[in-house]
């Protein structure tokens, strides 16, 4: 499988070309003065993972580790078993009765995690939004996450790159109503609408399950077998996806993007049953976290957004440039 490295590397770089920061919140965002006197030792933060298990959170949260570590704070960490807000309210909950200083948390479902969070921010809890958000993220003093609309665009250029002649592309997500997600596939969305040889055919959503997401993949290419290319927008629906091509007997003739770079995702990438993955930054993602909030409790300035870049990974950078993209199994 042969990549015009010019491409990639433009697209890298466009994604990754530093931290976009726009609007400061003055570390307000709802919650009481804080209690250090402007130092961030002995500081107790939480952290909620959006899925306990999936490597993108552990790499988080080896990054909000070390950065504690370095600041004299601590840190707890637990996510629900599934990307599910259902799960993740009742250890937010809990989290909020511990009473730490600050919370990171990444929100499964951007209305249903509000009242939630509200609630933290009401109680004096400094709350910073990682990965996903929400509609209203008011009462959070800061939001930092990938580029994820970049990266879903950069996904059907590796796409086009395989396939200038155009066809049909199909994108297999999670489910509705997650900020993160919902971004990639627009912005893949767009980037293929906006070539008249491309026929975008939607978005479909396999619930976080790579079982479903191979169901969805096998019918989808019964029913379009010229589909040539799928974008799959997270871990577990790319780990589906690769096994519906598998099972279709397409590998070869339909490209797989994935959005993620766990192992097994690099494993599949190494194989060359997916061909290329859109590996986000989760550690800075969660060093930057750990920073703001730190800033918030010292009762100095935060940047209300942050984003940060991807990285392209394919089978000529994977074991080189990008190998330090690739995420981690355990701190």
């Amino acid at each position: 499988m042969k990549w015009n490295k010019s491409v990639l590397t433009a697209l890298a770089i466009g994604a990754s070309a530093g931290f976009v920061l726009t609007g400061c919140s003055g570390g307000g965002g709802g919650g009481g003065e804080s209690s250090g006197g402007g130092s961030s030792e002995g500081y107790k933060l939480a952290f909620v993972q959006g899925v306990a298990g999936d490597e993108f959170y552990i790499s988080m949260q080896c990054g909000i580790e070390a950065a504690a570590e370095e600041a004299g704070a601590t840190v707890t960490t637990q996510g629900p078993e599934k990307f599910d807000p259902t799960l993740q309210k009742p250890l937010v909950d809990s989290v909020v009765a511990s009473n730490p200083d600050a919370l990171l948390v990444a929100p499964t479902d951007v209305k249903a995690m509000e009242g939630p969070l509200k609630a933290a921010a009401d109680a004096g809890i400094k709350v910073v939004l990682v990965d996903t958000t929400l509609e209203d993220p008011s009462m959070a003093v800061s939001q930092i996450a990938s580029d994820n609309k970049g990266g879903g665009a950069a996904a059907f250029e590796a796409i086009k790159e395989e396939h200038p002649e155009g066809g049909k592309v199909l994108v297999v997500s999670v489910d509705p109503g997650i900020s993160t997600t919902d971004a990639r596939a627009e912005g893949f969305q767009e980037a293929a609408e906006a070539e008249s040889n491309f026929e975008f055919l939607g978005v479909q959503y396999s619930h976080n399950e790579p079982a479903t997401a191979a169901e969805i993949v096998t019918a989808a290419l019964q029913k379009d077998p010229d589909i040539v290319g799928i974008f799959a927008a997270n871990l577990f629906a790319a780990e589906g996806t690769a096994t519906g091509v598998q099972q279709a007997g397409k590998q070869g003739s339909v490209t797989i993007v994935g959005f993620d770079a766990g192992p097994a995702q690099v494993k599949q990438l190494e194989a060359g049953t997916v061909q290329a993955l859109v590996a986000q930054e989760p550690a800075t993602i969660g060093e930057m976290g750990v920073e703001q909030a730190l800033l918030a409790l010292d009762g100095k300035e935060t940047e209300e957004k942050i984003q940060t870049g991807f990285t392209i990974i394919t089978q000529d950078n994977v074991a080189g440039d990008a190998k330090d993209a690739i995420y981690k199994s355990s701190c």
